[in-house]
């Protein structure tokens, strides 16, 4: 029988197993201390201030600030004080330390990045409300006080000169006497340099470090890529007394010396460009020449990419791409001659009521809508849609990288999406309705069929980083890309496009006749045209594709888009 313990062994039993319950419970009792303490809200809020800084999240700075505060100064003023205050200073970028301080004020080290004045490492200083950040002017920028604001004093290199493939200038010298060498057809891509008159071009302007008055790029690649051809600007940041007159000298926060850019070289070809100005010769409208391989852009002239307009039948390239994926149509399809067809829901006519059938090559080279039309209505929205994106339809024109994308902001073309044709895809797939097109992208649509089937991207600077980041992509099989090309050498041949032919090569084409409205005040018979051309050169080995569009022009796009794009060939062979 097991001997009983004794009153001492049972008490240090106790104390035994009571030890881990007694560290449970300080545990436990020290993480509630820490757990209760408040810490200290004001440095907390510092911190989201600045970590929210640089992000550039301005609503979320002003999110920190007391409610007096908020109340002394609304968000869009607030928003308009950080934003002229970062333009002022050239703000590229702004790094914050650790917040120090209290829960009276708090001081935070940061390290701002100027594109004109150099790195700039400065305390910035807050001050605590009752509930938040209390707004006061040394917050806008590191190292003012509440009675400084900023002033600069900045200097521009000598403009960069903006390049054709084979290296000559097309625009040179410094921004206030800027020259065009080869002659004013260049204007048409490189674009001006002026005074800006726009509000937000002025700011822009301003963040890059140009003084008020001081010309920048207005237009074509000056514009698109300003910032790059400016190179890097340099001079004095100061923190002045506030309202210091012009001049007036200061505690220094930053120097920057100024630095000019390299040459910005471009794909464009000078006979090419020369010949698409002149071909144009002034009428509203656009005609852009590429690479067929590449998509690089050899001629840009008058709004290549700036205007959209209905594409009329030179959709029809879209079309028929469609119809032989989708097995809609074949090469050896036939349909009757006639004068109209049904789709959606009305009677779609020929134009000027011809008679207009036989097989598909017939029906494509003279450019039936009695028959392209209800085939888009076989087709199908879901197909059409996708056929047209992936030529590039939706998506804004991969002329520029991002940054310069913005800059000009160019138009989008558009295609109605599946669900929202409204009763419109049969007009679509004959290029009218609601469809947009630019001669960029049409010209863009007869590459893919030169490149058999894939679409590239059609950029004009050399550098790659300037270019867009788009891909190739693959639209259609080489077999169908093929199949289509021949039709569209039918167009030339034995169409409606025989104005486009030229001697030094066999021209794959596609006219187009877009109606855009009446004319005001005229007979309703009295319709606004625009004449249109996509094509490439030579068929059996394609060099070089054009796109052109005449707006309100007299006459269609055989007679009057065709002849321009056989003379940009021609110039380009």
């Amino acid at each position: 029988m097991a001997r009983k313990p004794t009153s001492a062994e049972r008490r240090q039993r106790l104390k035994s197993r009571a030890l881990p319950l007694v560290g449970i419970a300080f545990v436990a009792f020290v993480m509630g201390v820490v757990q209760g303490c408040p810490g200290n809200p004001n440095k907390d809020a510092a911190g989201r201030y600045v970590d929210a800084w640089e992000k550039g999240d301005l609503e979320a700075m002003y999110a920190e600030l007391s409610t007096k505060s908020q109340e002394a100064i609304p968000l869009d003023r607030f928003e308009a004080r950080y934003e002229e205050t970062a333009a002022m200073a050239t703000l590229a970028s702004l790094e914050a330390d650790e917040v120090e301080g209290d829960e009276t004020e708090a001081e935070v080290p940061i390290e701002v990045t100027t594109l004109a004045f150099g790195t700039i490492k400065q305390p910035l200083k807050l001050s605590f409300g009752s509930d938040g950040i209390a707004f006061e002017p040394r917050l806008l920028f590191p190292g003012l006080t509440n009675d400084e604001e900023l002033s600069r004093d900045t200097k521009m290199p000598v403009r960069a000169p903006i390049l054709a493939a084979d290296g000559q200038a097309m625009a040179k010298g410094p921004s206030l006497a800027r020259e065009h060498p080869l002659g004013d057809a260049m204007i048409d891509v490189t674009g001006e340099v002026g005074v800006p008159e726009d509000e937000e071009l002025s700011t822009t302007a301003e963040a890059l470090g140009f003084s008020e008055g001081e010309p920048v790029g207005t237009s074509g690649l000056e514009l698109a890529y300003n910032a790059r051809l400016a190179g890097t600007p340099g001079g004095t940041l100061s923190a002045v007394p506030a309202g210091s007159e012009p001049g007036t000298e200061g505690t220094v926060l930053g120097t920057g010396t100024p630095k000019p850019a390299k040459p910005l070289k471009t794909s464009i070809d000078p006979a090419i460009q020369d010949a698409a100005v002149t071909a144009l010769a002034g009428r509203a409208g656009g005609v852009v020449a590429m690479a067929a391989r590449t998509g690089a852009v050899k001629a840009i002239a008058g709004q290549a990419y700036s205007v959209l307009q209905p594409p009329g039948s030179t959709m029809k390239i879209v079309t028929a791409t469609a119809a032989l994926d989708t097995a809609k149509a074949r090469m050896d399809s036939t349909y009757p001659v006639v004068t109209e067809a049904p789709a959606d829901g009305r009677t779609i006519q020929n134009a000027h009521g011809e008679l207009c059938g036989g097989t598909f090559v017939e029906s494509f080279a003279k450019s039936c809508n009695s028959v392209f039309a209800p085939l888009a209505m076989e087709i199908g929205e879901e197909a059409m849609t996708e056929t047209a994106e992936a030529y590039g339809f939706n998506k804004p024109p991969a002329l520029f990288n991002e940054e310069a994308t913005t800059a000009v902001e160019p138009p989008t073309p558009t295609m109605p999406t599946p669900g929202n044709y409204n009763n419109e895809l049969g007009v679509s797939g004959i290029g009218q309705g609601t469809v947009q097109a630019t001669p960029l992208l049409m010209a863009s649509v007869a590459q893919g069929i030169a490149n058999g089937g894939v679409v590239s991207p059609t950029p004009i600077a050399v550098e790659k980083d300037l270019q867009s980041d788009r891909e190739p992509i693959r639209v259609t099989s080489k077999k169908t890309a093929a199949q289509v090309g021949e039709l569209m050498v039918a167009v030339v041949t034995q169409g409606t496009g025989f104005a486009a032919a030229i001697s030094e090569g066999q021209v794959a084409g596609k006219t187009g006749t877009a109606e855009v409205g009446q004319r005001a005040g005229g007979d309703p018979e009295d319709l606004i045209e625009d004449a249109w051309f996509a094509g490439f050169a030579p068929s059996d080995n394609p060099k070089l594709v054009v796109g052109v569009n005449v707006l309100d022009a007299p006459g269609d796009g055989g007679t009057i888009a065709a002849p321009i794009a056989g003379q940009v060939l021609s110039a380009g062979l």
